[in-house]
C-alpha cells in the first residue's frame, strides 16, 4: 500500500482531491490530502515559504510515524505536488532524500535556489506582486477567463472559485532555500497538455535522462477538477514504478 501525500496550487485546499482520493484507496492505497497554511480551514493562520515546506514535511513524517505503528509494512510514500505546491513540495522533498519513494510534479512550478516562486512567471512576477500589494497581504484568485484560459470549464470554474480563498503572499515572493538539486530526486513531472502545449523548460531539462521521468495527461491545467479518473491513473502509474 502507497501513501499518496496530495497538494493543491494556489488558493485551493485539501477538498481540491475529494474526487481523487477515493479512486486511490479504491486502489488498495491510501491517500491523504493536506491543506496548506493559509487556506482553506487554515485560512486563518499567517504563512510564508518556510511555514508551507514544513507543512509538506510534516505530512509526511505523521504518514512515517502511522506506519511505524502499523509495523512498517507500507509502501513507501509518494509526494504530490500541484501547480504552486511544486515549489514547497520540491523543497520538502529535497529535505526528506530517500525517505519518499517518488515525488510527482503535477503541472507545477519548480522551486529554483535563491528565487521565489513568481520569479518563474513570465513577467517575472510583475502583476502579482502588484495583485498582492493592492491586496494587502495576499493573492486574490484569478477572474474566470484566467481560468479558460488554461482549459478550465465553466462548471469546474464556478466550483473552484466557490471555494478559494485568497493565498498568502509571502509564499510567492520568499526566496527558495534548496538544500539539494532538484536532479537529485526520484520524481515525474506530470505534465498537463492543453491544444499540444510542450512540457515546460525547466520540467524538460530535468526529464531528460537521471532520475526523473515524465508522463502526460489531456487536461486543464487543475486535472483533480476536470479529469480526477485520469489524475489517479496517472498517480496510480507512479506507485508502479
Amino acid at each position: 500500500m502507497t501513501t499518496f501525500v496530495l497538494t493543491a496550487g494556489a488558493w485551493l485546499g485539501g477538498w481540491a482531491w475529494d474526487e481523487v482520493t477515493p479512486l486511490l484507496e479504491a486502489a488498495g492505497h491510501r491517500a491523504v490530502p493536506i491543506t496548506l497554511a493559509g487556506l482553506a480551514e487554515r485560512r486563518d493562520e499567517t504563512a510564508g515559504l518556510e511555514t508551507h515546506v514544513r507543512d509538506v514535511v510534516a505530512a509526511v513524517e505523521a504518514v512515517e510515524a502511522a506506519e511505524a505503528v502499523g509495523g512498517g509494512d507500507g509502501g513507501g510514500t509518494v509526494l504530490v505536488g500541484h501547480s504552486y505546491s511544486g515549489v514547497p513540495v520540491g523543497i520538502a522533498a529535497a529535505r526528506l532524500g530517500d525517505r519518499l519513494r517518488r515525488t510527482v510534479f503535477v503541472d507545477a512550478n519548480l522551486p529554483v535556489h535563491g528565487q521565489p516562486f513568481v520569479a518563474s512567471l513570465p513577467d517575472g512576477g510583475t502583476v502579482v506582486r502588484r495583485a498582492i500589494a493592492a491586496h494587502g497581504t495576499d493573492w486574490p484568485p484569478l477572474p474566470p477567463a484566467a481560468f479558460a484560459a488554461h482549459g478550465l470549464a465553466p462548471d469546474h470554474t464556478r466550483d473552484l472559485l466557490a471555494r478559494a480563498v485568497p493565498h498568502p503572499g509571502a509564499t510567492l515572493t520568499d526566496p527558495v532555500d534548496l538544500p539539494r538539486p532538484l536532479a537529485s530526486l526520484t520524481a515525474t513531472y506530470l505534465h498537463c497538455r492543453r491544444d499540444g502545449s510542450p512540457l515546460r523548460p525547466d520540467a524538460a531539462a530535468l526529464t531528460d535522462g537521471g532520475h526523473w521521468q515524465s508522463a502526460v495527461i489531456e487536461s486543464s491545467h487543475w486535472p483533480m477538477l476536470s479529469v480526477p479518473a485520469e489524475l489517479a491513473a496517472a498517480l496510480l502509474a507512479e506507485a508502479e514504478r
